[in-house]
């Protein structure tokens, strides 16, 4: 590969368009100068060899460039970054430039073989991996400062220089694929593979697991639905329905990830090397050597960042958690206020009253939920972790905790210390059902509205220019510079793990649970896709084999609903009545099934392979094939 780089020239004739880099105004002509030439340098001299072009805008500014690359650079960049292709054999093989006719669907004039979307991951691999060589500073900012192997784009990024880098949308493919998503309503399948094609393994592997826990979701809400209708009053019959709740959510993780084995497989990720990971950009210290690489980049001890996690962030973690049982216990005495209120009124407007408590507490919760994840945030970029993985690994921790205890403490509390399975019922049907609402509102319908009248005033104002620029690109690239940024899936993947909480917990005790969670689910499809398709500029693709921490979440949280439940069928009258003289008897008999249970979920969890048994033979078969490669050389 080291010598097709030379063959690579740095213009080509049919320019497209892959990338806007959105310099901040009044940026220095030698810094501008200086950035483009590091773009364009061939590799051999520490450039990215990509093509790149000014854009002019209406006022005459030129801080808007496009950034392409040519399709061999783009083939090259493949084989760099370690994209899997299919090959004609319809096995999945790791992309090298030298052995590119045996890949399937390729030709030298066939530009179709990478995506878009891969291709613009290509490009920002290359990007982020512009590193200064002898430069001490940034041309025309000093106090820039730049050391040999630093990432040229995270210190502009950092310094204010450079404002965004993100991918630009294909209109035409993107409205082929909201025609197929969700330009109509109608009962199928999501289509994973464009999706994957136009927004890469990331998002697509988001959505199929919203599809698959949706129609898993179906079997629990058709069995809740006659027990809601015919057995409301009667606790004991849900005796088999918790049963089934707890051998439901261990089958349904471990069948997920069999799922997405052959999803990953089939998109090449699974396959996937692990890039090695360098430090994220928020990353701060003192100048040294990197033991692994030799390279120099900030040092930070490891003791200072144990400090900062257990003598601050740990304590004002707990303090949060404080605040949100005190918030609860107020919210217990509102719930008495009303049922006193009741009592005393007997009408159809107390009867609503009694919901009113719960409401707001909702919407209390979701606010709490909100402020502490800015606070979350704030606090583990203090920490200053070296790797990205680190930092969301620490922040979903801390959100996680205090989501849980925020959302479900109430009903823990209401389960085993008040026994009122009357008001669980109506809490954990209040909280469900307004925190679904909450949640379309401000993650899917706000946004939209508000980035239509938007696009409204860029249009009228773009299209009342007299200018010779090319209208529909400068007027493409106007409107998707002012879009919101998409910030990943943490917050869809949370929304998933507490429902899941919600239906798999207590739903022996509100069987709707599950039949509210389908439809939101339906309607989240609906309005996920269409935020990522007209709210959020175009996300760069990110190659990923699971869901990462996520699957260790939802597997916590059904191990915890084993425990729930089974307290909930211990406390029933019928299994009450099996021992009405020894209550010992009663706990010792609940805590063997619950050890019982879990002995019986694990087993499952080992029997049932993550790997279905062909894509097992697949690997091996290519790992094989390997070691011989290797003992040939």
């Amino acid at each position: 590969m080291a010598e097709s780089w030379s063959f690579l020239d740095t213009v080509e004739s049919n320019f497209r368009p892959l990338v806007v880099i959105e310099l901040a105004k009044g940026t220095k002509e030698e810094t501008i100068e200086w950035f483009t030439k590091r773009i364009v340098d061939k590799k051999a001299d520490g450039g990215a060899q990509l093509l790149i072009k000014p854009l002019v805008m209406e006022n005459g500014h030129e801080n808007i460039y496009l950034v392409g690359a040519s399709h061999l650079r783009l083939l090259l960049g493949a084989e760099t970054v370690g994209l899997v292709k299919e090959c004609n054999d319809n096995s999945m093989r790791t992309f090298t430039y030298s052995s590119r006719k045996t890949f399937k669907d390729f030709a030298d004039d066939n530009h179709n073989f990478l995506t878009m979307a891969e291709c613009q991951y290509i490009i920002k691999h290359e990007l982020d991996n512009l590193r200064a060589k002898n430069e001490k500073m940034i041309p025309g900012y000093p106090q820039a400062k730049l050391y040999p192997g630093k990432s040229i784009v995270r210190r502009l990024l950092t310094s204010g220089i450079l404002v965004q880098i993100f991918p630009l949308h294909d209109r035409e493919e993107l409205k082929k694929l909201r025609h197929s998503w969700y330009g109509r309503v109608r009962v199928g399948y999501q289509p994973l593979d464009e999706i994957r094609c136009y927004f890469g393994e990331t998002i697509a592997l988001y959505f199929g697991f919203l599809e698959y826990f949706t129609f898993a979701l179906i079997p629990m809400a058709v069995i809740g639905i006659p027990y809601y209708v015919f057995a409301w009053e009667d606790y004991d019959k849900y005796v088999m329905f918790a049963t089934f709740n707890l051998l439901w959510s261990t089958v349904i993780l471990e069948v997920w990830k069999r799922i997405c084995a052959i999803l990953t497989y089939r998109w090449g990720t699974l396959l996937m090397k692990r890039q090695f990971e360098e430090p994220r950009p928020g990353f701060h210290g003192v100048l040294g050597i990197n033991p692994v690489t030799g390279r120099e980049e900030p040092v930070y001890s490891s003791i200072k960042r144990q400090l900062r996690i257990y003598l601050v962030s740990l304590p004002f973690v707990c303090l949060c958690l404080y605040f949100s049982l005190y918030v609860m216990m107020i919210y217990f005495d509102l719930e008495q206020w009303a049922l006193d209120y009741h009592k005393e009124n007997e009408s159809n407007f107390s009867s609503l009253m009694l919901y009113v408590p719960s409401i707001i507490y909702a919407v209390v919760i979701e606010i709490m939920n909100r402020i502490y994840r800015y606070a979350a945030e704030f606090l583990t970029s203090w920490e200053n972790h070296r790797l990205e993985s680190s930092y969301q690994n620490h922040l979903i921790l801390k959100v996680l905790v205090f989501n849980f205890l925020n959302c479900f403490a109430s009903l823990f509390y209401i389960a085993f210390v008040l026994f009122d399975m009357k008001l669980l019922r109506q809490s954990l049907a209040t909280l469900l059902i307004t925190s679904q609402i909450l949640n379309q509102f401000a993650e899917s319908l706000l946004p939209y509205w508000l980035q239509k009248r938007h696009n409204k005033r860029m249009k009228q104002r773009t299209c009342s220019q007299k200018t010779d620029i090319d209208l529909s690109l400068a007027e493409q690239v106007n409107m998707e510079k002012e879009m919101g940024t998409y910030l990943g899936t943490f917050d869809d993947y949370l929304e998933l793990f507490l429902q899941f909480g919600y239906v798999s917990l207590f739903s022996c005790v509100y069987p709707l649970a599950a039949v509210f969670a389908v439809l939101n689910n339906i309607t989240e499809i609906y309005s996920d896709a269409l935020k990522m398709c007209r709210v959020y500029k175009r996300p760069f693709a990110e190659p990923t084999a699971n869901i990462g921490v996520w699957q260790l979440a939802f597997e916590t949280m059904s191990v915890i609903s084993v425990v729930t439940n089974c307290m909930l069928i211990g406390m029933s009258p019928q299994v009450d009545a099996l021992f009405p003289d020894s209550k010992m008897d009663l706990v010792l008999t609940v805590a063997f099934v619950e050890h019982l249970l879990l002995a019986i979920k694990f087993i499952m969890a080992f029997v049932i392979p993550d790997k279905p048994r062909d894509i097992q033979i697949k690997l091996a078969k290519l790992e094989f094939e390997s070691l011989e490669a290797l003992k040939q050389q």
